[in-house]
């Protein structure tokens, strides 16, 4: 769908009203939902709430973690959490300085859980969140993602340029 539901939004409501919101949504045409474990107990809430509509949606999850270790184990959890066997796109997330893409990218970096993940079958296309244009120019020269999550503001875009190599060099990379 062209409008994505965010698990945030689920972080500080009660079970059943979480439940509640992510039907209304899929009923009204919502079919991607993005979580993260960042996002305080969203995961813990949308996974129940997901009961039923798994195969029917489109389902994205990130993490922070930059080394192979923490972004396995954050991995795990969050499938468990979810309560499915797979995503439908992973992200590294809130990438903002280079010195962490060198890190995620590097040896024992999380590229490393990402592509086995992707050979096991629990992640499809993955990607990252970029809050800096810095950061998300060095991962995009780093590895070829498939995805990018990058906030483009109409204002800033035109009076500063915030985003606009990036969102040229995606456009490059296809």
């Amino acid at each position: 769908s062209i409008i994505g539901f965010p698990g945030l939004a689920l972080s500080r409501l009660a079970q059943e009203d979480a439940n509640a919101a992510v039907r209304k949504a899929f009923d009204l045409g919502c079919n991607y939902f993005d979580v993260a474990p960042a996002y305080g107990e969203s995961e813990v809430k949308m996974g129940p709430a997901l009961a039923g509509l798994r195969d029917k949606v489109f389902l994205s999850c990130k993490t922070k973690m930059r080394d192979a270790k923490g972004a396995r184990e954050e991995l795990e959890r969050s499938l468990q959490r979810l309560k499915t066997d797979h995503f439908d796109l992973y992200q590294m997330h809130h990438i903002r300085k280079p010195e962490e893409v060198r890190q995620a990218l590097g040896p024992g970096g999380a590229i490393e859980t990402f592509l086995k993940a992707r050979e096991e079958g629990k992640v499809r296309p993955f990607g990252f969140s970029a809050h800096t244009t810095k950061g998300a120019l060095e991962l995009m020269k780093g590895y070829r993602f498939d995805t990018v999550m990058f906030p483009i503001n109409h204002v800033e875009y035109f009076s500063i340029d915030f985003g606009k190599p990036a969102l040229e060099l995606a456009k490059e990379q296809g």
